[in-house]
């Protein structure tokens, strides 16, 4: 989205959105490892125009490690329940290296059991779901990703948050291209879009949250600030909200929406939410013409005149980032490298 004219932007190229996130990190108590897997995930948000799980976020992960909210030297753990199963603790840490930490086993499992779960806990933001269940579609699986978040969403009829945004992402191979990638939230938009109007001092569209008095508001700071964000579809939003509620949340073992301190604060300690992912083996299943019939599937819509795959923005915004970089708020930069010295 276009910023307005009134605020002035600064453009960086993907190698120093890299650098500046590195040493943000690294200066705010983030150790190597964990600072180089935050930073992977930021560069990828950045290059496809996902602005919001980006370097806009930066700054309260910076913030959020130096106060302890996050441990940046965290060192994740693995277990094996089950031969299908593959738990990891983030142990108060970032969500991104436990989630690498665990990829691997996933894969190992899924390819011999044909179906395997991830379930990581006591964790925190892991930035875009896409990002995640796009590796385990590049290592040849059906990938499905539930995360939970703070609550922000209240149940329908209700007033006061109880799920999360709660978003939930799909992704499957395809022969000869990059994985097809879905990846949406619980609620009409993310509340990290909030915080990247917020930060441009643009107004939000109106139906997207509401105040603390539960009136619908186009002020950012009144949705961030005790407002609540709006399901999708009314009754399916919420719906939906619940599931990932109860494989991000419950099934892993991490805090529920209800129980998690704030992404968006210093106040509470460790939020301890929790991402589960699935991976399928399409081969067993699917059959030997299975990328044939996936291709028909997908040209039934792409051969439709103004009708698109899921994804198809991201790959292009990739080209675009590719060429000409990125644009942030010249407040962000500067407080940006003001935190990384």
């Amino acid at each position: 989205m276009s910023a307005p004219t009134s605020t002035p932007m600064v453009a960086l190229t993907l190698a120093e959105v890299d650098d500046l996130t590195f040493r943000a990190l690294t200066a705010s108590g983030v150790n190597t490892a964990n600072a180089r897997s935050v930073t992977t995930s930021v560069v990828a948000a950045e290059a496809e125009g996902v602005h919001s799980h980006g370097l806009a976020r930066l700054p309260i992960y910076c913030a959020h490690a130096k106060v302890g909210k996050i441990d940046g030297a965290a060192t994740p753990t693995l277990t094996h329940p089950r031969p299908a199963l593959v738990r990891v603790d983030a142990a108060d840490g970032f969500a991104h290296p436990a989630i690498d930490l665990g990829l691997p086993a996933l894969f190992e499992a899924a390819r011999s059991q044909g179906l395997a779960a991830l379930a990581v806990t006591n964790s925190y933001n892991c930035g875009v779901v896409g990002y995640h269940v796009e590796r385990i579609a590049a290592a040849g699986f059906l990938a499905l990703g539930f995360v939970n978040a703070p609550a922000s969403i209240a149940p329908v009829g209700g007033t006061r948050p109880v799920f999360g945004t709660n978003p939930i992402a799909l992704a499957v191979p395809r022969a000869g291209e990059a994985p097809l990638v879905l990846d949406q939230s619980s609620s009409v938009v993310a509340k990290s879009e909030i915080v990247v109007h917020d930060q441009r001092g643009e107004a939000i569209p109106l139906g997207w949250a509401l105040d603390q008095d539960g009136a619908p508001t186009t002020d950012p700071k009144a949705a961030l600030n005790g407002g609540t964000m709006v399901p999708s579809g009314g009754h399916k939003g919420a719906g939906l909200a619940l599931l990932v509620e109860l494989l991000a949340a419950w099934l892993t073992g991490a805090s529920l929406s209800i129980d998690a301190s704030s992404f968006a604060d210093n106040a509470g300690g460790s939020p301890r939410t929790g991402q589960f992912f699935v991976a399928i083996d399409p081969g067993p299943l699917a059959g030997p013409d299975a990328a044939g019939r996936l291709a028909h599937l997908f040209a039934a819509i792409t051969e439709q005149e103004g009708a698109r795959l899921p994804g198809q923005r991201r790959a292009l915004a990739r080209v675009r980032t590719a060429a000409e970089g990125v644009r942030i708020p010249a407040t962000l930069a500067d407080k940006l490298n003001a935190i990384a010295g």
